[in-house]
């Protein structure tokens, strides 16, 4: 959410904000800018919104769905200094960050990357340990791997499970580039969604049936059906 930029619109937030229950908000980094950001922030209060943070790479061009060259101590203070923009203007309407997630090609790599993954544990650490980290939900196993790891920093974790998102058989998300890789079908998005939701499990691009558990279900602003599909959701869970 909030990832238009300048005079540059991306998503219907003001359609979407009403059905869901957490937002990712962009914080200047992949999208966004102050009043965008103070925007975004307003109408998720509005609505009674769970806010987190969204920070990505430093790179408007690509949305930040490109790899970056950072890393250490300089991808840890991008990361901090989004995260504080955003906090600063959540004080500003008297409520509070309540998770971090991070963005694209950021939350990709942090999945296949101990070293990254632990350079963004470390910056969570540092800024707010009580804030949880959402990370890509796994099988019980894979779960648990992932929070012993974040353990060791005195962080908690949410696990997430995608409804708009095709999923490769090593249970990373398929990428962009691949064909289906993003569903642009509101009863197959729903359909994953319930499948993710009733019976733990998904069904990757080659065919195999992948089980997940997660505590919370994703749908990408920048999907022109999500806020159809996430009214749909609203109202069969209601």
């Amino acid at each position: 959410m909030g990832e238009s930029y300048g005079a540059w619109r991306m998503g219907a937030d003001e359609l979407l904000m009403p059905h869901i229950d957490m937002a990712n908000i962009a914080c200047g980094g992949h999208a966004s800018d102050p009043v965008t950001m103070d925007t975004t922030v307003a109408l998720a209060c509005a609505h009674q919104v769970q806010i987190g943070a969204h920070p990505g790479y430093p790179d408007k061009e690509g949305f930040g769905r490109r790899a970056f060259p950072l890393a250490g101590d300089e991808l840890g203070a991008h990361l901090l200094f989004q995260i504080g923009a955003l906090d600063a203007l959540c004080r500003k309407h008297a409520t509070r960050i309540r998770h971090v997630k991070p963005h694209g090609a950021l939350y990709n790599q942090m999945m296949r990357e101990d070293a990254l993954l632990e350079t963004i544990f470390k910056a969570l650490q540092a800024f707010d340990p009580t804030l949880p980290l959402v990370v890509q939900a796994a099988d019980s196993r894979r779960n648990d791997a992932l929070r012993a790891q974040a353990a060791d920093y005195g962080l908690t974790l949410l696990f997430e499970a995608f409804a708009d998102r095709a999923y490769s058989a090593d249970g990373h998300l398929a990428s962009r580039g691949m064909p289906g890789a993003v569903h642009h079908s509101s009863a197959a998005i729903l359909e994953q969604a319930r499948r993710l939701m009733t019976h733990g499990e998904v069904q990757a691009l080659s065919g195999e049936t992948l089980h997940i558990e997660a505590d919370t279900l994703c749908l990408h602003g920048d999907n022109p059906l999500s806020p159809e599909v996430a009214k749909a959701l609203h109202a069969n869970n209601s």
